[in-house]
């Protein structure tokens, strides 16, 4: 089924304006110009941020969209992809971001905006303790891309959690995938945009 509505969510402190999500911006605008894209700017709650995007999402046909998404919003896109039973691409995703994001609770500033700041609560560790999927079990095609250089998050885990996904295993890399140029026909090629 070809992909009609594509979903990006992006990392903790990061934005639409991650090299990734611009990549994927402009892959999707020039070259498949009919395609519902939208990568929103998501709020520190995870609660929040999942409310944010179900209620955009409700409405696009399962068959036909899918969930790309990178760090904590790979977390977030398996999320999605369970509930709406859709496709979903995982880059470097976070697998227990309740524990990796334990050290992060207080004031933080956006990557690509430093004069941002916000606040990361302590009650966002539970929101995404209550995020996590209710099944391993992926209810469509999952494609993961797994850095072994990625310095914040293991590619084990990854893998592990995400035993029925294909797997691109990248030797190096890191975890912002800096090389994600040279993956994008792979990712382009599983979501079989319109």
């Amino acid at each position: 089924m070809p992909t009609t509505h594509l979903l990006y969510l992006h990392g903790f402190r990061s934005s639409p304006q991650s090299n990734k999500a611009r990549t994927m911006a402009h892959y999707v605008q020039t070259q498949h110009p009919n395609v519902t894209w939208w990568c929103p700017q998501l709020p520190p709650s995870p609660k929040a941020a999942m409310e944010m995007v179900m209620d955009t999402v409700q409405a696009w046909p399962s068959t036909h969209m899918a969930v790309v998404g990178s760090s904590l919003g790979g977390y977030y896109a398996t999320w999605v992809a369970q509930h709406k039973q859709c496709k979903a691409v995982l880059l470097n995703p976070a697998v227990f971001p309740d524990q990796t994001l334990e050290q992060y609770i207080g004031e933080q500033t956006s990557w690509h905006n430093p004069e941002e700041a916000f606040f990361f609560r302590p009650e966002y560790i539970q929101e995404l303790r209550d995020l996590r999927a209710a099944s391993d079990v992926a209810p469509a095609p999952q494609l993961g891309i797994f850095a072994k250089g990625d310095e914040l998050l293991d590619w084990r885990q990854m893998v592990a959690r995400y035993p029925e996904a294909e797997h691109v295993i990248l030797e190096g890399s890191d975890h912002a995938l800096s090389d994600f140029e040279t993956h994008i026909s792979r990712v382009l090629d599983f979501l079989d945009l319109a």
